[in-house]
């Protein structure tokens, strides 16, 4: 798989730690940066485009790139599926992109065994009061609804430590400074220069 240009950046978080404003920012910024865009059985929701927020098939279609192993990852969530198909990250990869796999920790685990290059990003919230606060805020939530999501939250994050980076989104431009300097750093990789610079360092060499 060396022959990818690109990173593959798995990034993860409990829900309200601001992942999604992170990676849209850094997205926004960076043009060598891209999104994975998953596969759904779910019903399209109002707003949503097929091949913007997701594509969206039917479960027949689905099962069947499950048997073809088309999938990195995939998960049944309730009665739908949801899934990450290695052919459209390997094209991005391949075109020198950087893609972001945007799963929890168990589709992470899941990649790792397909792609152990994958670098592991985890958003973790500065206490679990602004985490609530942040879920409430949104309301759109019960009480009842409030302290699953918080429960599930502490589970989570007690994975943070199966990941390469961990980030605490505190103060957002530094979360996001932190995020950038991530991928600013991984093209610095010997392995990389030597994919992008091979004829420069060969000169270098040359004496």
């Amino acid at each position: 798989m060396d022959k990818h240009k690109g990173n593959l950046f798995i990034l993860s978080a409990p829900s309200g730690a601001g992942k999604s404003t992170l990676y849209k920012a850094l997205l926004s910024q960076d043009k060598n940066v891209r999104i994975s865009i998953s596969h759904t059985t779910r019903e399209a929701r109002k707003g949503e485009e097929h091949g913007r927020e997701y594509y969206f098939t039917d479960v027949e279609d689905f099962l069947d790139m499950i048997a073809d192993d088309a999938f990195f990852e995939h998960a049944q969530v309730f009665d739908n599926y949801y899934g990450t198909s290695k052919t459209s990250v390997f094209s991005m990869l391949e075109q020198g992109l950087d893609v972001i796999l945007e799963i929890d920790w168990q589709g992470a685990r899941q990649v790792r065994q397909l792609y152990p290059e994958a670098l592991g990003i985890f958003i973790l919230p500065p206490s679990l009061n602004a985490l609530e606060e942040r879920l409430r805020g949104r309301g759109t939530d019960s009480d009842d609804v409030i302290q699953r999501r918080m429960s599930k939250a502490v589970n989570e994050m007690s994975h943070y430590d199966e990941y390469d980076f961990a980030i605490v989104n505190d103060d957002f431009d530094t979360a996001l400074s932190q995020l950038q300097s991530i991928f600013t750093a991984m093209r610095s990789k010997t392995t990389v220069m030597r994919e992008k610079h091979g004829n420069l360092i060969n000169d270098l060499l040359s004496l």
